[in-house]
């Protein structure tokens, strides 16, 4: 009888050497494209420039290039510890607080729509998580009338298409920008939507478009829901920068609470990254605008349907500091001064970059640097000017010319403006 040890031995001749294997199980996966946001800023850190500038990136910072951390969000953080609540799980829709003054914040307490109850707010992860919900909840129970399309506006941010598309969506594009004015091309706008079948699904920014910084104006709002209430399309806004476009929410609300205040019933996405700078708190909010309160009862019950296989119930931390910033009358005013503060900063650097292109002698028309409004600027430059700006400059932002006003300051706009000169003359 063979002893174990000849037997293994015999084992390894009869099924070849260990260092033949079977192929992996995912040796057939390609290398995914990098995403965009992701490589301006890894060239931006291999960069030994000691002027160089990362305008990829879409987070606040200070005018020292900080991250900034809200003092009323460190105010709220410090009470939560001190009250020394438990750990326990949220309910699937979270906390039924944060959710009302997610509600209140978007709508004004005094609306209708708040006050009879006519709608439901979910706690989401962030507005990523608010749009995959939104989806997820479009895809499962809206009548399409033309092949589960959303109209989206042309550009939108990134992240939207494979969203909707992961949610079983196909996101179509409408006319809004117009590359010559670095504008709205608000008369395309209209023509596209005035086309599209009688209750189709169409996505609006609420405020401070992303990427191009380009807004509706009041006007142009009210006329957009009027062509919607006409052509009897459902709207879908998508707010992910309430208060922080302007410095105030009720203006930055504008185009959402005419919407409802003329009888649509809106789906919302909020996110609260970055009006309350908590990027990695990851706290959103998804909510439906209903006829009446019972019907919100019966939406309310096929969201946590749902929500529970996707993620089961939100994390609680930042859902209870923004509902305790937004419940103290203290801190929700000291927020409020701190949003102002945010968007007046990254206004003021919209002007002295503009300034700065006209001293030096651009022949170029800025004036869409201030014009548009939010923490990006479509700048108009092409794909080959922003290789000469990262490679002559350093200044690094994605290829389609899109820059974070956030990263501009007072120490680097005249070296950005110079740069931008240099690679537009």
């Amino acid at each position: 009888m063979l002893s174990l040890r000849a037997a293994l031995s015999v084992g390894r001749q009869a099924f070849g050497p260990r260092s033949v294997r079977a192929a992996s199980t995912w040796s057939h996966l390609e290398m995914g494209p990098p995403d965009p946001i992701l490589g301006v800023t890894e060239a931006f850190k291999a960069d030994s420039n000691p002027q160089k500038i990362n305008l990829g990136v879409g987070a606040y910072r200070d005018d020292a290039g900080k991250p900034f951390v809200l003092s009323s969000v460190r105010k709220a953080e410090a009470t939560i510890l001190d009250e020394g609540r438990d750990k326990e799980y949220s309910p699937i829709g979270g906390g039924a607080e944060f959710c009302k003054l997610s509600a209140e914040l978007a709508f004004g307490e005094t609306n209708p729509v708040v006050t009879n109850g006519n709608f439901v707010t979910v706690q989401s992860i962030s507005g990523t998580g608010a749009l995959r919900i939104c989806g997820e909840f479009l895809n499962r129970f809206f009548k399409f009338p033309n092949g589960n399309k959303l109209h989206v506006p042309n550009p939108t941010w990134g992240n939207h298409l494979p969203i909707m598309r992961d949610s079983g969506v196909v996101p179509t594009y409408y006319s809004y920008y117009d590359p010559s004015t670095c504008g709205l091309n608000f008369t395309g706008m209209l023509d596209d939507l005035s086309k599209l079948p009688s209750g189709s699904a169409v996505l609006f920014h609420a405020c401070a478009h992303n990427p191009t910084g380009v807004d509706p104006k009041k006007e142009q709002w009210d006329e957009l829901s009027q062509l919607a209430k006409d052509k009897g399309l459902f709207p879908v806004f998508d707010m992910a920068y309430q208060g922080f476009a302007s410095g105030d929410c009720d203006r930055d609300a504008y185009g959402l609470r005419t919407f409802v205040a003329d009888g649509h019933t809106p789906l919302l996405c909020q996110s609260y990254a970055k009006n309350m700078g908590m990027y990695g708190e990851r706290i959103g909010a998804f909510t439906v605008v209903t006829a009446d309160a019972e019907e919100a009862a019966r939406v309310n019950s096929q969201l946590k349907i749902l929500i529970r296989p996707m993620y089961s119930n939100p994390p609680i931390n930042g859902a209870r500091i923004a509902a305790t910033v937004m419940s103290n009358p203290g801190l929700r005013e000291e927020w409020m001064g701190e949003v102002k503060a945010m968007a007046d900063r990254i206004i003021t650097m919209r002007t002295a970059l503009k300034q700065n292109l006209i001293d030096l002698g651009s022949t170029k028309n800025w004036d869409h640097v201030t014009d548009q409004i939010g923490m990006f600027c479509y700048t108009g430059m092409t794909a080959d000017q922003v290789a000469k700006l990262a490679s002559d400059h350093s200044v690094y932002c994605t290829k389609d010319g899109r820059i974070s006003v956030a990263g501009v300051s007072s120490g680097n706009v005249e070296y950005l403006a110079n740069a931008m000169h240099e690679v537009t003359k």
